[in-house]
């Protein structure tokens, strides 16, 4: 008799296995964050940039894969054969069914105490705020006064003078040597920092030294370094070593620059050939500026010019006397009128005058008779006696006369 099984068991798929093997081991604290020591075999870095290898002792071996992001930070070139200390954290990938250790920091054995005393570090001042962004001075276009710390008989001087002549020949440059290298290095490089923060009108601070191993460029790992760059007065560029090289001077500073001679090259963002071009390019602005507000006081000016012409005693005066002068003929021209008028009337006057007056009535062949004597006009008998002496007035003119008795009777 068969028996019944109350017990069925969980299936799980391969996805499902795999991705509760990649929870497991991302969620371990201690895979989360550890230190592994190795030798690198089968190494191999694609066009990606990527590092893959495995990790190996005598007795074991695990994957390791490194991004590039990580990868561009190395100091140093990875080989097989090479044993090294990484840091980084576990997970599983899921499409070779393995599990990996993925890196963020390598170095190759006996750094690793140094190294971790610089993340330390590194951690500490970053929680400080001594990196952040927010604390970062924009460095200055134009410089006119540069201040270098580095080794007086190094590369790095050399390289940054050359830089810095060949860009910038009008700086001022003002060089702090300093140790920068060993023990006696960060005292060095303090007091240097000290003396040219008390430059006058300083603008920038380049400080910087060729490569070297972490132990080379320790110096620039001092706490008390990296807190007097950050309380410069001045912006300040860091650097330090090689592209790959990271010190917490970098981190602090105002700039990083992967090289010396790229410090010089940030330090003079505008060379002696640009600044030439654009002062050209400024002249010729200056120029055509100042003929454009030339041409726009000029227009202003005639303007004014004018406004003062219209508004000028002068013109007034003038059309003062142009309104006389116009008054006056049209006084003129009615005085005429008026003359023409009181001219016709008079005529009138006088034609009616003319045809009222007796001279008219003589004109038509009458005569007027008066006594010589009195001079009473005679218009009726009564008033002529015999041999009376009287005047007869004609049309032109008049004629003594003496009335005829017998005459006088027919009258």
């Amino acid at each position: 008799m068969d028996q019944l099984n109350f017990y069925k068991p969980t299936v799980l798929s391969v996805s499902a296995l795999s991705n509760y093997l990649r929870e497991l081991l991302e969620t371990d604290e201690v895979l989360h964050d550890l230190w592994v020591s190795g030798e690198i075999s089968n190494f191999s870095q694609p066009r990606s940039g990527h590092i893959y290898f495995t990790l190996k002792d005598k007795e074991a071996q695990i994957r390791a894969v490194m991004w590039k992001s990580a990868a561009m930070r190395l100091n140093f070139s990875p080989r097989d054969g090479q044993s090294v200390e990484i840091h980084g954290s576990m997970s599983f990938y899921a499409a070779s069914g393995q599990a990996q250790l993925y890196i963020d920091t390598m170095q190759p054995i006996g750094e690793g105490k140094l190294f971790q005393e610089f993340l330390r570090l590194k951690n500490k001042l970053e929680a400080e705020g001594l990196f952040s962004q927010a604390h970062k001075r924009p460095l200055p276009e134009l410089p006119r006064k540069i201040g270098i710390i580095t080794s007086a008989t190094g590369a790095a001087l050399q390289d940054i003078l050359k830089t810095l002549s060949r860009r910038l020949p009008l700086l001022q440059v003002f060089i702090a040597p300093s140790l920068v290298q060993g023990v006696d290095a960060p005292t060095s490089l303090l007091k240097s920092l000290n003396s040219l923060t008390q430059i006058e009108g300083l603008d920038l601070i380049i400080i910087a030294r060729g490569g070297g191993s972490i132990e080379d460029l320790w110096a620039f790992n001092d706490e008390n370094l990296a807190r007097a760059i950050f309380n410069s007065p001045v912006p300040v560029i860091s650097g330090v070593g090689h592209e790959t090289d990271f010190t917490i001077a970098d981190f602090v500073a105002d700039m990083r620059a992967p090289t010396p001679t790229a410090a010089a090259e940030l330090a003079t963002p505008i060379t002696i050939n640009e600044l030439a071009l654009s002062l050209q390019a400024n002249r010729k602005l200056l120029k055509d500026n100042m003929q454009e507000a030339i041409a726009e006081r000029s227009y202003q000016l005639e303007l004014r010019h004018q406004d003062l012409k219209r508004l000028s005693p002068i013109q007034r005066v003038n059309n003062a006397i142009q309104t006389l002068d116009n008054l006056q003929m049209r006084l003129e021209r009615t005085m005429r009128l008026e003359l023409q008028k009181l001219s016709q009337k008079n005529q009138h006057l006088s034609d009616r005058l003319e045809s009222l007056s007796p001279l008219a009535v003589l004109k038509r062949g009458f005569a007027i008779v008066s006594d010589a004597h009195s001079k009473q006009l005679i218009n009726q008998t009564k008033q002529s006696s015999p041999n009376q002496a009287v005047n007869i007035r004609f049309f032109d003119g008049e004629i003594p006369a003496t009335l005829n008795p017998n005459q006088q009777e027919k009258l």
